[in-house]
């Protein structure tokens, strides 16, 4: 029986919003965000609903943070408040989006956003460093066989330099079989319907620009695991390379203009779209790339929160957590490694770092400000 909520729909879709708007650091901050804002701030989400549905986002294909938002609005408010949830946590980075793409074609480029970039980019890994810490401590904790899953998906991810669905899975079969062993074989059918949702894209047109927008933008939603990071060199293939629709450097500009924009980083699919082709290509890019990941969370929604109570769900669900949280621990330090070019980078994230220590309340968005304009200052000079 679902228990009545703490909150409107109305509210979650205010909360959203604003986080679309002024959630800066890409899908490990802001499944950190939802965390302690709905999780340990309002208390609307309960810890158990926000680890199925972090796990559920993790094992199904499509940027996280999105599926999350999604996920979460299901929790009270069921189909309405999944897309409730979804549509208000994307939409305000894709109207920036699409204000920055057509600045971009009316000014033939936009030179300074590698220069905003350096400094945001910096401040970027400071913020997601310290939401990666408090998601860690809150999920893993002390327990040793969860801290070894942890490290173990932390050190692969690392060094391989993508999330391996195969190792989540794994850590989840692990601590199902050490903590509740198999009296349980059915959740199979539960996932029946996914393949029918990818099936179902493939039906659509791929006659005319539009059409070759909607098959791409569709296989990239549907087959691509992990955060909206792990979506850049799946993009970067087709549409760099197999289709020739943007240069290297658009390329390389759509990818800045997601990191300088709040809300999820797979949102620089409208971007791209807008470049090859105007407003329609924007919307029919974003369409196609998160209505499967949609499909992919409501669909199996419904099993997992009638049966996550279930002893061998809980700790297949507890194992895949901590797997996640340790995939995405290695992800903050993959993108470490290639933000930090030189000393005052590193410079950048530390002190990001400390001010959020220092100051509990300070606005990330004040910081990402403050990175920007110190990155225009120092190119310029």
């Amino acid at each position: 029986m679902t228990t009545r909520p703490a909150y409107t729909l109305a509210a979650l879709a205010r909360y959203f919003l604003r986080l679309g708007t002024i959630g800066f650091g890409g899908p490990v901050a802001l499944v950190g965000y939802m965390h302690r804002d709905l999780v340990e701030t309002r208390r609307w989400i309960t810890e158990d609903d926000y680890r199925e549905g972090l796990a559920l986002s993790q094992l199904a294909p499509g940027p996280l943070a999105a599926q999350l938002s999604i996920y979460l609005g299901f929790v009270h408010y069921r189909i309405l408040g999944a897309t409730v949830a979804g549509l208000a946590f994307v939409l305000p980075s894709f109207l920036m989006v699409l204000a920055i793409g057509a600045a971009y074609v009316h000014f033939g480029g936009l030179p300074w956003m590698q220069a905003v970039i350096y400094g945001v980019g910096a401040a970027v890994i400071g913020i997601i460093a310290i939401s990666s810490y408090k998601l860690t401590k809150k999920t893993v904790g002390k327990d040793r066989l969860m801290g070894s899953i942890f490290l173990l998906l932390a050190a692969t991810t690392f060094i391989t330099e993508k999330e391996i669905i195969g190792l989540i899975l794994l850590s989840g079969v692990v601590v199902w079989m050490m903590r509740s062993p198999p009296r349980f074989v059915r959740s199979a059918g539960a996932w029946a319907p996914l393949p029918l949702s990818v099936l179902a894209m493939g039906a659509a047109t791929t006659s005319g620009k539009l059409g070759q927008i909607a098959w791409f933008f569709s296989k990239a939603g549907a087959f691509v695991f992990g955060s909206g990071l792990a979506i850049v060199p799946f993009l970067y293939g087709g549409v760099v390379k197999e289709h020739q629709w943007l240069t290297e450097q658009q390329f390389l500009d759509a990818v800045a203009v997601a990191m300088i924009t709040p809300g999820p980083v797979v949102i620089t699919v409208g971007f791209i779209g807008y470049l090859v082709a105007g407003l329609p290509g924007a919307c029919v890019a974003a369409a196609a790339t998160f209505l499967p990941c949609y499909l992919f969370t409501v669909i199996p929604a419904p099993y997992f929160k009638k049966y996550g109570k279930h002893p061998a769900i809980k700790a297949f669900v507890d194992g895949v957590t901590a797997a996640a949280v340790g995939a995405i621990a290695g992800a903050v330090c993959v993108l470490a490694q290639r933000q930090f070019t030189d000393w005052i980078s590193v410079l950048f994230a530390l002190l990001t770092v400390g001010a959020l220590l220092k100051f509990k309340k300070l606005p990330e968005p004040v910081i990402i400000l403050a990175a920007g304009l110190a990155g225009l200052l120092i190119k310029a000079l």
